[in-house]
This record gives C-alpha cells, sequence and structure tokens, in this order.
C-alpha cells in the first residue's frame, strides 16, 4: 500500500465518522488560523501565484473560457435581467478607497 493511499483510506474512514461538516469546521479553523499568523496578505500572495501557474499552464484564453462559461450558467440561473440589477446597484455602491 502506498503512502498516498493510506491517506486516502484514512481520510475516507474519518469522513464516514464525523461527516462532509467536519472537514469544513477544521478547513476554516486552519485558514483562521494561518490568517492569523501570515496575515491576509499571505491570501493575496499564494492567489496570484496559482493564477500564474494556471495562465501558464492553460493560456490567457482560459480565464476568459471559463468566465464566459460562468457568465452563462448566471444568465441560466437568474435569468438575463439579473446582469442589469446588479449593474444598477454597484453604480449606486459607494466607492471604496484603492
Amino acid at each position: 500500500m502506498t503512502v498516498k493511499e493510506a491517506g486516502r483510506m484514512g481520510g475516507n474512514a474519518v469522513k464516514q465518522k464525523y461527516g462532509h461538516e467536519f472537514y469544513s469546521q477544521i478547513g476554516k479553523k486552519g485558514g483562521e488560523a494561518v490568517s492569523e499568523e501570515r496575515g491576509s496578505e499571505f491570501y493575496s500572495k499564494i492567489g496570484k501565484k496559482g493564477g500564474e501557474t494556471v495562465k501558464e499552464r492553460h493560456g490567457a484564453e482560459f480565464y476568459a473560457e471559463i468566465g464566459k462559461k460562468g457568465g452563462e450558467a448566471v444568465k441560466r440561473k437568474h435569468g438575463p435581467e439579473y446582469y442589469s440589477t446588479i449593474g444598477k446597484k454597484g453604480g449606486r455602491a459607494a466607492k471604496k478607497p484603492k
């Protein structure tokens, strides 16, 4: 048995015993601990690093494709008037300083 297989078996056993919500709770606790220890800039930094990796692997066009798919999914779920509604809300929102 490989280490990977053993880890998967252990993870599945924990999931069966405690349920999906358990992982959500420990993930949230872990995220809060990392945020306290390293600051919110840490998440910004690793997000940018991940984005660059995705861009290198899939190309910049990938973001256009997934954005279009996401927009189409939102339109199917909420209807085409949804964009008009949120656009008006955005126009009225207080501007945040940069």
